[in-house]
């Protein structure tokens, strides 16, 4: 896992291009902490910042496919599930390999498929290959888009990264700011394509982009399509247990230490729990997995259920990893630690954005923090709920009639930043979001002879997956990534993906509640009874008084400060109330509009935007 990184100039001009890129690549140590290099020639240099999991001596990149004379270079971030099959593959075609890194089978993939190598590949990517045969620049992004790739045009040429941060490094990129990006922000739609920031565009997840000197292709090599479903029951449940098992099988090996996320639901308990079982029979049957989950003080007295999340996860994680037989740790988190400003900052440095979930995300943050002091890969149950019917909006009747996006309806999160009355005149996000939402169910495929209510659900099925999944890998990948860890996410192999959207709603069901066909898969082996018969509990977060205490400090703090920028942006009538309402009493709703006011001034501060609107 990696950062990368490139500026590629069709008719350089004589500008070096090494020390831009050397400021580039330094933006991504966080991503990379091992290692990082720069390659250069006339018209292109790359840089990299690595994070060495696999071949931790002979993956070293940029790396070209011979060191003298090369053809190809190539930067790249992510990992190759299946490289050991693609390098048998390509050993036969002819291909002769110098190191055992997974990096080097994307790069002799290319060699021997060009473009179509990415349609053999299985896992989590992003990479550019500067192939100097046709003077071309090639970036390619996976299929669910796991690992970030951002770029923009610049004077002959692009720049990439895999942050927008890496962008800012370009003395053509400034972080500016107008009317679509603020809607991109605030919508909560979101996009892939369009960011917050004006001309620095997301390569959309299973697409290639390519630059030469006939300009800028863009296409889609996968997508989320339908196909027919013949299997009966039975048979669905045991086809969804065997790609399950090969998807968290596969994502085990490295050469670093390997943990697992464990908060107690059943998604990470099935995962954990076929892990645990790989790594018994690969290396014995005394060998445990780390596993490891969040919690918060005085979390088992103040917690108060509420839409998202039904129970206190720690003692279900902890019955959990007794049952697989797990070395089980907690990192429990106190509210100083969760408004620490240098922790918050760092946050929403990770994402470049100012939209986030509080104290959701700073404990994150800090859990892989913990973690990384043991391990450098982690498993997680991510997109587990999109791709089996997890969430609410699948089970609640008024959020499938909705003539809008479900997620809008059922998180609160639609009014959880109160934008000034000037503002929202000029964004009209509410006809942005109809817009959208009409743009967005029209690319859903359609199935022959399918029922109005089997078609509903499959449009919010493919909602949830192309569109509420990607804050969450976003979520997931920046906060990770820097902390130096390294998070799979087996759920997100395509093939499962591809399989599950296929299985019509009825059979997703069966049992009349969420992740029907996970649970049948499950069975009496990967989870105990208590976690397989719990409902459906959203990442959890602290429900301690002295954290909203501190939160209503720091959104004053926000609204008083930065030269009222903030002040500018928010409406503060509403904001208002939120500060008045007594700590203890402080509704979900209300703390996130505030959680918004905080990280949107930390953001103003850090990267110093200019909006327009």
């Amino acid at each position: 896992m990696c950062g990368i990184v490139g500026w590629v100039c069709l008719r350089p001009d004589g500008r070096p291009l090494r020390p831009v890129v050397e400021a580039m690549t330094s933006t991504l140590t966080r991503r990379g902490p091992d290692a990082g290099d720069v390659w250069t020639d006339a018209h292109a240099a790359f840089g990299h910042r690595r994070l060495a999991v696999l071949d931790l001596a002979g993956g070293a990149q940029p790396m070209p496919d011979r060191p003298e004379d090369p053809r190809v270079i190539l930067v790249y971030s992510g990992e190759v599930y299946n490289h050991h099959e693609l390098r048998a593959e390509l050993r036969r075609a002819g291909h002769e390999f110098r190191t055992r890194s997974d990096t080097e089978t994307v790069l002799r993939a290319y060699l021997e498929w060009g473009e179509a190598c990415a349609e053999h590949l299985e896992g989590m990517y992003a990479f550019a290959i500067r192939d100097l045969r046709y003077d071309r620049l090639v970036l390619v992004r996976d299929r669910l888009g796991v690992k970030p790739l951002y770029w923009a045009r610049v004077r002959d040429g692009i720049a990439f990264g895999s942050e927008p941060k890496a962008l800012f490094a370009h003395p053509e990129i400034e972080p500016r700011v107008d009317a679509d990006g603020l809607r991109a922000a605030y919508g909560l739609l979101f996009d892939t394509g369009p960011t917050v920031w004006t001309g620095i565009r997301e390569l959309e997840p299973g697409s290639i982009l390519t630059l030469d000197r006939a300009g800028i292709r863009e296409h889609r090599y996968w997508r989320l399509a339908v196909g027919a479903h013949h299997d009966d029951r039975d048979t669905t449940v045991e086809r969804v247990r065997a790609l399950v098992e090969h998807a968290a099988r596969s994502q085990l090996e490295a050469d670093v230490p390997v943990c697992s996320l464990l908060s107690g639901g059943l998604d990470s308990t099935v995962v954990t729990a076929l892990l645990a079982d790989e790594l018994r029979r690969r290396e014995g049957p005394d060998a445990r997995i780390r596993s490891y989950a969040v919690d918060y003080t005085d979390q088992a007295d103040t917690f108060t259920a509420d839409i998202l999340r039904t129970g206190h996860d720690t003692p279900y994680a902890a019955e959990a990893g007794r049952f697989i037989g797990t070395e089980h740790d907690t990192v429990v988190l106190d509210p100083r630690s969760l408004l620490d400003p240098e922790h918050r900052r760092a946050v929403v440095a990770c994402r470049d954005s100012p939209i986030g979930v509080g104290d959701m995300d700073t404990s994150l943050y800090l859990l892989f923090g913990e973690i990384r002091r043991h391990a450098t890969v982690a498993l997680s149950g991510e997109a587990a709920d999109e791709v089996f019917g997890g969430y609410p909006w699948f089970h609640n009747p008024a959020a499938r009639a909705a003539d809008t996006f479900p997620w809008l309806l059922v998180t609160g999160d639609d009014a959880a930043m109160p934008l000034h009355p000037d503002v929202a005149h000029t964004l009209r996000i509410g006809e942005y979001r109809a817009d959208t939402y009409r743009t967005a169910l029209a690319a859903v495929p359609h199935a022959g002879h399918e029922s109005a209510e089997e078609h509903r659900l499959r449009e919010l099925r493919h909602l949830s997956l192309t569109r509420w999944l990607r804050q969450l890998l976003h979520r997931k990948d920046r906060l990770s990534m820097a902390q130096g860890l390294e998070v799979r996410v087996p759920y997100c192999d395509h093939r499962l993906v591809e399989y599950a959207y296929d299985v019509p709603w009825s059979l997703h069901s069966f049992d009349g509640r969420e992740k029907s066909l996970l649970r049948a898969a499950a069975g009496d082996t990967l989870a105990p009874r208590s976690v397989r018969e719990r409902p459906k509990n959203h990442y959890p977060a602290t429900h301690h008084p002295d954290y909203n205490r501190g939160l209503q400090d720091l959104a004053r703090d926000a609204l008083d400060g930065h030269g009222g920028r903030v002040r500018a942006l928010v409406d503060e009538t509403v904001i208002k109330s939120c500060l008045d309402t007594p700590a203890h009493e402080l509704p979900w709703g209300h703390r996130l509009r505030l959680e918004r006011v905080v990280d949107l001034g930390l953001w103003l501060d850090l990267y110093r935007p200019e909006i327009t609107i």
